[in-house]
């Protein structure tokens, strides 16, 4: 299952008569599986709210990781997923090494 998280928010003070208003999610993505991971990181531009506003204190990172993938769109989302998983899968099986023969 993926993790999606929110690192931090970027935020205007005063806006269209709203204070605070978010403007970029900085976003992070993970997923384990057994003793392999893969994660991604990001950010994201918003959209001003128009009549959706959320005030400040009631944004929880549910609301805000929503935001993200709204903002990344489905096909950007689910690449990002897909990346993680080949990331895992190399993990898993490796295709490629590193290192010197003595």
């Amino acid at each position: 299952m993926f993790n999606w998280t929110v690192s931090a928010m970027d935020y205007t003070v005063s806006q269209d008569g709203h204070t605070n208003v978010v403007n970029t999610v900085h976003w992070r993505v993970s997923k384990e599986d057994g003793d392999h991971s893969g994660s991604s990181y990001g950010t994201v531009g918003l959209e001003p709210p128009g009549e959706s506003f959320v005030e400040w204190d009631d944004i929880t990172e549910e609301i805000a990781v929503g935001w993200a993938k709204a903002a990344l769109g489905d096909e950007q989302v689910s690449s990002i997923e897909a990346a993680i998983d080949a990331q895992i899968a190399e993990q898993a099986n490796p295709t490629r090494g590193e290192g010197v023969p003595w």
